[in-house]
């Protein structure tokens, strides 16, 4: 199986594209953060180590490392794109709190089940999914009482 590094390193030889300290340090640090993070938050990590990366630069490597097939955008409702590592990984859901913005994976196989047999019903092949449960997590509801 191929390491992030070499899938990333074709990747850019396929688009023509130089492999950078910069497309590395921010690799690399995406990499070592397994939580949802925000492309601000990937800036703010690696900044501290480069103070010369620009946050456009932050934007654009992430767009290639999805583009990779290393990771995937999440949508989880808040405004603020995030990315999770994609290869590799698990597929798994999200849980989702509307107080603190907590976010859980899970993984149900009766859940992926179902999904399959919904989509069978339709007559749709199922290629990928995404599903987001929001809700209040065990914190936020002891606050709200």
């Amino acid at each position: 199986m191929k390491s992030e590094k070499e899938i990333f390193d074709n990747y850019l030889i396929k688009k023509n594209l130089r492999e950078t300290p910069q497309r590395g340090l921010i690799l690399d640090t995406f990499l070592k953060h397994e939580e949802h993070i925000s492309a601000e938050q990937l800036y703010d990590i690696v900044k501290k180590r480069d103070p010369s990366l620009g946050q456009a630069t932050v934007y654009r490597v992430l767009k290639l490392i999805v583009e990779a097939g290393l990771a995937r955008e999440v949508d989880l409702g808040d405004g603020v794109m995030r990315y999770e590592h994609n290869y590799n990984h698990p597929h798994h859901d999200h849980l989702v709190c509307r107080g603190c913005g907590k976010t859980i994976g899970v993984f149900d196989s009766v859940i992926e089940e179902l999904q399959k047999r919904v989509a069978e019903s339709y007559g749709f092949e199922l290629t990928d999914h995404e599903m987001y449960l929001y809700g209040f997590c065990e914190n936020c509801r002891k606050r709200k009482q």
